[in-house]
């Protein structure tokens, strides 16, 4: 396969086409060989400011997975995590942030013992239904082990809970301040419990299944009990004597993605995000609730910018509770204010903007934070990506990939002249498109080994079918 050979997409927006072939061609320029600090397609993805020390960041490095899995194998996806894995200490640690020339951990005095958000069994597992490997979890479940184990030795307390600072989660300047028990950091530990429960069933270690998922209900049970107000219909921070603080951040949407809210609590919180005056802002969704006193319309850092690695979070929660519908429009709102700032003068582009890290909450641009002029972070593909490769074949055209299963999930709300051409599924190359013929909506599909297919139009129809290799076709009215 040539260099480039990324998937096609296919939408009738064709901006949205040109975003997504753009930060492929951008994505190249931020591999680099650490010896040399030249560009090398099998290095490492690092993003360097000019007057900041090249890092390989824990959070980004797990959230660029999601996207990279997409590169028909061009750029492998694993491989900041393998530099992480093979940073661990003896106790199990893994720092949130390295320099990648020497592997020296960088800690700060807010966060002085470097955790991170537990997250890498969500990127293992997503990996494995992207590429089939089992032996790959067989070889770093040890190193996922002792990880996890060193947070419960260092950060757990009598309660259940986990106590750390809550720049964990990278919000350096949320007001937080008396945060001691994070409910995003206690909700991505309930997410690495379930997933290393699933890697567990993977390898059919029953042992490590039961371990993980004990874990996993005991933390759910007490964020529930002790960080959830009905009152506010939201999931709150607590201070060191475990009482509610009243501020509402987008870390309180974590427990979404943790599959922790039961049916009721779910449709109240995921009210807050159709709601202008909390996080359904213009451009969706704000670091910070829109009525919270310290709100900005300029974004100021964690209080208003919309952030793409969040979004993407928050989206992924929707899925966890088959609020399809509003993941694809909140999906489709996000990327039209990145074409925005992307395009700064409407659809001339003689002037080109460019792709950041944060977004301003209420209008077209990136946001600002006073004083720090760092921020944010210009071309930042690894948050960025999320949304104009991820977001886009999974939530706006909607398909769901499991190698391992032989599956492929269509999720569409309404039929559009969109789809995906030349998706390497490991060594099968497939393209899906729909498109409207004299005999009705019509789904052409090529692929070189037999697969399932199931289209889900919402409120409309389901069907799964097997696909033979070859090329082949359905009319939606047929099914």
């Amino acid at each position: 396969m040539n260099k480039r050979d990324f998937p096609k997409i296919h939408f009738y927006d064709q901006d949205f086409v040109d975003i997504y072939d753009k930060t492929w061609s951008w994505v190249q320029n931020f591999w680099k060989d650490l010896e040399t600090g030249s560009q090398n397609d099998d290095g490492y993805f690092i993003y360097q400011h000019e007057d900041l020390p090249a890092t390989i960041d824990q959070l980004e490095s797990i959230f660029a997975s999601f996207f990279l899995v997409y590169s028909n194998r061009n750029f492998p996806a694993h491989q900041n995590l393998d530099y992480l894995y093979q940073c661990q200490e003896t106790n199990g640690a893994i720092r949130w942030r390295y320099n990648s020339a020497d592997k020296s951990p960088i800690v700060s005095t807010e966060n002085p013992e470097g955790i991170g958000l537990p997250l890498f069994s969500w990127a293992e597992f997503n990996l494995y239904h992207k590429s089939a490997n089992k032996r790959r979890i067989k070889e770093i479940m040890p190193v996922l082990q002792k990880y996890m184990t060193w947070i419960e030795t260092n950060f757990k307390k009598e309660n259940g809970l986990y106590a750390v600072p809550h720049q964990a989660s990278t919000m350096f300047n949320a007001p937080r301040d008396k945060t001691f028990y994070p409910v995003d950091f206690n909700s991505a530990m309930a997410i690495g419990a379930l997933y290393m429960a699933a890697l567990g069933d993977i390898l059919n270690e029953k042992d490590l299944n039961f371990q993980y998922k004990r874990l996993y209900f005991s933390l759910k049970t007490r964020i529930n009990s002790l960080m959830w107000n009905q009152d506010t219909g939201f999931y709150h921070d607590l201070n060191e004597k475990g009482d509610q603080l009243t501020h509402k951040t987008i870390a309180g949407f974590w427990p979404l993605l943790a599959e922790i809210p039961n049916e009721d609590k779910a449709e109240m919180l995921i009210s807050h995000l159709t709601n202008p005056k909390t996080f359904g802002t213009d451009h969706p969704f704000p670091s910070l609730s829109a009525d919270e006193k310290k709100f900005s319309q300029h974004g100021e850092g964690f209080r208003g910018s919309v952030f793409p690695t969040f979004n993407f979070m928050v989206i992924k929660g929707l899925e966890k509770y088959q609020r399809y519908d509003l993941a694809r429009e909140t999906a489709i709102r996000h990327l039209y204010y990145i074409l925005d700032a992307l395009f700064p003068h409407g659809n001339e582009k003689t002037e080109i903007g460019d792709l950041w890290e944060a977004y301003l909450p209420g209008k077209e641009g990136f946001a600002k934070l006073s004083g720090n002029d760092k921020f944010p972070r210009k071309r930042h593909l690894h948050s960025s990506g999320l949304s104009t490769i991820a977001l886009m074949i999974e939530n706006v055209i909607g398909l769901s990939i499991s190698l391992p299963r032989k599956t492929v999930d269509w999720i569409i709300p309404n039929l559009e002249i969109m789809g995906i051409e030349n998706l390497s599924l490991k060594r099968n190359m497939i393209t899906i498109l729909s498109n409207k013929s004299l005999r009705g909506w019509e789904i052409q599909m090529e692929s070189e080994k037999l697969y399932y297919f199931t289209i889900n139009i919402l409120g409309q129809k389901k069907k799964t079918l097997p696909i033979p290799s070859g090329k082949c076709s359905m009319l939606i009215d047929k099914l």
